[in-house]
Order: structure tokens, then sequence, then C-alpha cells
């Protein structure tokens, strides 16, 4: 067994397949629907919830992951015998999840002083949302097997979700505006006059880099600024949600443009989705 542990939360978006053949334990994400709660990533699927995200009289909303829930969890971890716990969460600025998960390592040592030396807690702010930090830790599970050092391992991800780049187009804009993540205001405008954002998140806010008319043009833009900004010979993966032709034409454009095939071709999961809904296409990459 490797001395290290990997976790993450859902809103990671690694994929089911993905998910199986890795070494990583996800946190879901409780999600509230009218008087139900789910747990992301493990009552259905992301295109499971695109429609019933459609079909909702609500937007649904979703609960932290709470400092009691992890410090039972980095005590059972420690119980099981790893040296290392490498921890990669949600943007801590739209979130107090990781927030709560550095109060919990401070609760566990307090309680389990004995820890301290035998057992380091790497806690790492991805400041991002989905595969931005989903990606970077399938790959230090990788390191981990051949052999990397937990601090190696730390430094690699950091450093990724230091540079990582997401851009994305909500091409329904009405999940955009009730989320607050485009004014209403200039959903409306951009409504009335077939403008779609191109969106970004820089410091862990969300950002419009630009409004371009047509999703001949989202299409067009996304890949521009992955070919200008996206450092020579590394990965970009593809966000899809429920829209088949905006993602072949993306496959497509992304393919003559760039040059290659993306790492990964994966769906948007649940919890992005409630802001940005399912109508949506991004790319992810390192700049």
């Amino acid at each position: 067994m490797s001395n290290i542990k990997f976790t993450t939360d859902s809103v990671c978006d690694i994929p089911a397949e993905l998910r199986q053949n890795s070494d990583i334990q996800i946190f879901p994400f409780p999600i509230i629907m009218g008087d139900q709660e789910y747990m992301d990533g493990v009552d259905f699927t992301p295109d499971q919830f695109y429609q019933r995200l459609l079909d909702a009289p609500a937007i649904p909303t979703h609960a932290q992951l709470t400092s009691f829930f992890f410090e039972e969890q980095f005590e059972e971890i420690w119980q099981q015998g790893y040296q290392h716990l490498i921890h990669v969460s949600i943007n801590s600025k739209a979130s107090s999840t990781f927030q709560n998960a550095v109060q919990a390592r401070e609760d566990f040592y307090r309680h389990n002083p004995q820890a301290k030396e035998s057992f380091q807690i790497h806690l790492i702010d991805s400041k991002n949302y989905t595969m931005s930090y989903g990606w970077p830790l399938l790959e230090g599970v990788k390191m981990a097997q051949n052999g990397s050092s937990a601090q190696e391992i730390v430094d690699y991800i950091q450093d990724w979700v230091d540079h990582v780049q997401v851009v994305f187009a909500p091409l329904d804009l009405r999940f955009a505006k009730k989320s607050g993540r485009v004014s209403a205001a200039a959903a409306f405008m951009g409504e009335a006059l077939g403008l779609k954002p191109i969106m970004t998140f820089e410091n862990g806010e969300s950002k419009v880099l630009s409004k371009v008319r047509g999703e001949k043009a989202v299409i067009k833009t996304l890949v521009e600024l992955c070919q200008s900004q996206r450092k020579p010979n590394t990965p970009y993966l593809i966000i899809r949600g429920s829209n088949a032709p905006q993602l072949e034409a993306l496959q497509t454009a992304c393919s003559q443009t760039l040059g290659e095939e993306p790492a990964l071709t994966y769906p948007l999961g649940c919890i992005v989705a409630i802001n940005a809904g399912p109508n949506v296409v991004g790319l992810v990459y390192r700049t």
C-alpha cells in the first residue's frame, strides 16, 4: 500500500470510469432539490442530472462539507496507516469547504497530538472548479505509483492549479443569471442580441472575458484562447454539457486548430451545472 492517501470533493468532476481506476476518495456534496437531498456523483450521473435541472421548478442548492465531516475522514484515514493525506478542494472563495478542512486539520491534531509526526495532512485550495483540479490529482496518483514523494506531488498539483485556465460558455443564460455569474441586465441584453459570454475564473472569481454573437463564434473564441494561451506540450480537456452539436463542433475545431486530440472529454458535473446550466461547452488547459 502507498503511504499517500488522495482525497477531493465531487466538484473535481473526475468521470466515473476514471474514479473506478484511481485510488482517490471523493467526498460527494449534498444537492437539495425540493424536499429531497441527493449525493452528487452517487445518486445520478451528470447527464441524468441535466434533465432534472431543466425540469426543476427552482434551481437546486448544495450544502457544504463540514469541519466535523472532515475530521472524521482524517481520523479514519490516519487509522488506516497512511503517512500522508493530500486533499484538493473546491475554490475557497465560493465555498467554505476548504476552510472547514483547515479547521478540521487543527481539530484533528489537537485531539490526536501523537499523529503530528507520523501523519501529514496537505490541503490545497484549487481556487477553481471542475477538472482544473481533478486532472492534476489523477496525475498525482500516477506520480505516487512511480515513487514520487508526497511533497513532490503537492508541489506539482499546486503548480498546476496556479496555472490552469478554464474557459467556458453558458449557452443558455437562465442559470448563470439566476446564480449571479452573469448579471441580470447583461443576461437580458445577451438574450436579446444573441450574445454569449466567454467566461473564466481568476483568483477564485468568475469573470466574463468577452461576449460573442452566435454559437459558431463561441467555438472559434474558445479554441483561439486555448491556442494562444496553452503551454506547449501540455494536455487540454474538453468540457461538455447536454448540447451534442456544440460538443461535436468544438471537438472538430480543436482537432483542426490545435492539431491534436484532447486528453479527455468529460461531462460538466452537477454542482457547476447548477450555476452554469447544462447547455455549456468549455476547455481546461495549463498556461
